[in-house]
């Protein structure tokens, strides 16, 4: 068994963060590792509170005394820092934020963590405009595990023949999934026994609580259907006709699972594309163990290597940076396009095992003039291919996400 992993990438987001005294919000999937982060911080501030929602003893802490934390002892010259775990299952938690950071943001730092409710943190209710950071923390990738702070690199930086890292931890990834608990113990019945709990808990308790669904069984049987359209363009008509609910609702239902962080969705990018596909998104799991098709878990990995370094990079302020894929109506595709400010960056292409340039990527980077990659999950790749005026980095998957902070 591996020994538990510190998140040092995410402790230097908080340090941070916690620099511009800042309310600091820690969002991501359920069993991420956000308590184990918390408090990692916490046992290194010297003077600290962890409070986690969670216990039946803090619960009652809270309604008695709000305040709590001001009995903290202080070491001087250091700001006290609270930190308040699963605090958005607190019926009034929006209001309960606010009142404390306006009232004691001088005197303490204030982090609070959750999973999708967290993200609801801005929609609705009273605001909290410029009073707060949000950063999203994500199962293990291979990009953190062999970094220590998040970096921006250009364009042309990601297409330099990266140096060859450990193949072992991503065979861990590929194999057990990036959430901590699985990951950590690194063995096939451990992943399936937490996977079976998982997905279930978060349907039946997390949005179920939160939306206050009645169909539960229907939604479930949505989810179960979901696995097989990895990667593939989506159709929630197609699904409401398997399921028996209508369009709106597996729609709203896909959302759902989205804030809830089981999985993401990847839209269609048609500027400049003749006979573009508007509308219809793609999806992909966080937890992509999930998917029995080695390829097809191929591409959804690197798909959540992605959303990691595009989430980060515009959690930190480095741009606004999104995820999408290419496809026109001729059904010719290349699997993520990078963007920056919604003006291409990067392109994409992942094969499982041919190191066979892909004519669409080469098509596709013409039309954009940007770099583009091909990833391979073969070990030991590493070329460039001229493309005209560009070049194509024809690369394994580990060894380039491993330089993608």
């Amino acid at each position: 068994m591996k020994k538990m992993i510190k998140r040092k990438y995410y402790e230097n987001i908080w340090a941070d963060f916690n620099s511009e005294n800042k309310l600091i919000l820690i969002s991501g999937p359920r069993q991420a590792g956000k308590t184990t982060l918390v408090k990692s911080i916490a046992s290194q501030a010297g003077s600290s509170s962890y409070f986690n929602y969670d216990i039946p003893k803090n619960k009652a802490i809270l309604v008695k005394n709000p305040t709590f934390f001001e009995e903290i002892d202080r070491i001087k010259g250091k700001k006290p820092i609270v930190i308040f775990d699963e605090i958005h299952k607190y019926k009034d938690w929006k209001n309960y934020l606010k009142g404390i950071y306006d009232g004691y943001s001088d005197a303490f730092s204030f982090t609070a963590t959750g999973s999708g409710r967290l993200e609801l943190f801005q929609c609705g209710g009273e605001s909290i405009a410029g009073r707060y950071r949000l950063f999203h923390l994500f199962p293990f990738t291979i990009g953190e595990l062999f970094s220590k702070k998040p970096r921006q690199k250009s364009a042309d930086e990601l297409i330099e023949i990266p140096e060859t890292r450990s193949r072992e931890i991503w065979e861990t990834l590929f194999n057990y999934s990036g959430f901590p608990e699985p990951f950590v113990k690194s063995s096939a019945i451990s992943y399936r026994r937490w996977a079976n709990v998982y997905h279930k808990q978060i349907i039946r308790e997390d949005i179920r609580d939160t939306f206050s669904v009645k169909n539960i069984d229907a939604m479930e049987t949505l989810y179960a259907l979901l696995p097989s359209k990895t990667g593939s363009l989506l159709s929630a008509s197609n699904l409401s006709g398997l399921i028996k609910v209508s369009h709106k609702t597996v729609s709203e239902w896909i959302k759902v699972f989205e804030k809830f962080f089981l999985i993401f969705t990847v839209r269609p990018y048609s500027k400049l594309i003749s006979r573009s596909i508007l509308k219809q998104p793609k999806i992909y799991f966080y937890d992509f163990c999930l998917l029995d098709n080695p390829a097809i878990k191929f591409e959804n990995i690197v798909a959540v290597e992605l959303k990691r370094a595009v989430t980060i990079w515009t959690d930190l302020g480095f741009g606004s940076f999104d995820l999408f894929f290419i496809r026109n109506k001729d059904k010719k595709e290349v699997d993520f396009l990078i963007t920056e400010n919604n003006e291409p960056y990067i392109l994409i292409e992942t094969k499982f095992t041919d190191t066979t340039i892909s004519k669409t990527l080469k098509e596709f980077q013409n039309l954009y003039n940007i770099p583009a990659i091909q990833l391979i999950n073969t070990p030991g790749i590493k070329r460039k291919v001229k493309n005209g005026k560009n070049q194509i980095l024809v690369v394994t998957a580990s060894d380039w996400l491993a330089n993608l902070h």
